[in-house]
Order: C-alpha cells, then structure tokens, then sequence
C-alpha cells in the first residue's frame, strides 16, 4: 500500500504543500552533467534547506530538471523557481566559465504543478526512472 506523505502542523497551519518543478537550461542545452551537474545539487539543497524546503526529490538531466519540493502555504511555486535558479546560476556560471557561453544559464520559463496526492513510492518510482533516462 501506498504510503500518503503527512501532514504538517505549525501554529496556526495544518498543510501539506508539494510542488512538483520543471525548468532547463537556456536553449535547451545538454549542459548539466558530470561536476555541473553534481554542485548544482548541491547549490539546490543548500537553498532549500537555507529556506525550510524539504525536498522530496531532485533529478537533474542534462537539459532540464525535476523538482519535487515541500513548501509552507506562504511560499509560491515562483519563488521556489527564482531562489533555486539564481542561486544557481550565479555560481555554477562562476566556477565553470563553459557556462558563459549561454546567454543566461537558465530559461524563463518553468513548468510548476501541485502534487498534494503523491506518496514516497510514488517519488521513488519517479526518480527511478529519471535515473534510467540519463
């Protein structure tokens, strides 16, 4: 049986807010392997934690990226987005001048869903399966 992630109790908040993010490099391209690929792990779960996110599951392909993150109500998907792609971009774009040869490291664009039904197995099935892809 499917195990249901739990709730969340605050003050005043009973929540369970999971986003489930999507967003690629510029053009598109294949850049996000080997050392990139590995700090730009890294860079995102330092600012998840920085900000109190929980990740759930982090994929990262060579031309785009999956994020399943859980959230407090207060926090939109687009901030989730824009902290993880700027801090993202500054650094790597800094310790691999590769990088500079896009126009920005990241895309504008992001594809952003709700995710409040999912369960763990159903995120370990995820991610084994992004890991078959690379």
């Amino acid at each position: 049986m499917k195990q249901p992630l739990e709730y969340q109790r605050d003050e005043h908040h009973v929540h369970l807010i999971v986003y489930h993010l999507i967003w690629c490099p510029r053009r598109r391209k294949p850049v996000l392997a080997g050392n990139v690929a590995e700090r730009c792990q890294q860079l995102i779960e330092e600012k998840c934690e920085e900000k109190g996110w929980t990740i759930l599951t982090l994929a990262i392909q060579p031309d785009h990226i999956h994020l399943f993150v859980r959230c407090f109500p207060s926090t939109s998907a687009a901030e989730v987005v824009k902290e993880c792609k700027g801090k993202t971009s500054l650094v790597l774009r800094k310790e691999f001048p590769s990088l500079l040869k896009l126009p920005s490291m990241w895309t504008r664009s992001y594809f952003a869903s709700t995710a409040e039904t999912i369960s763990h197995d159903t995120i370990q099935k995820y991610r084994d399966a992004q890991k078959g892809r690379r």
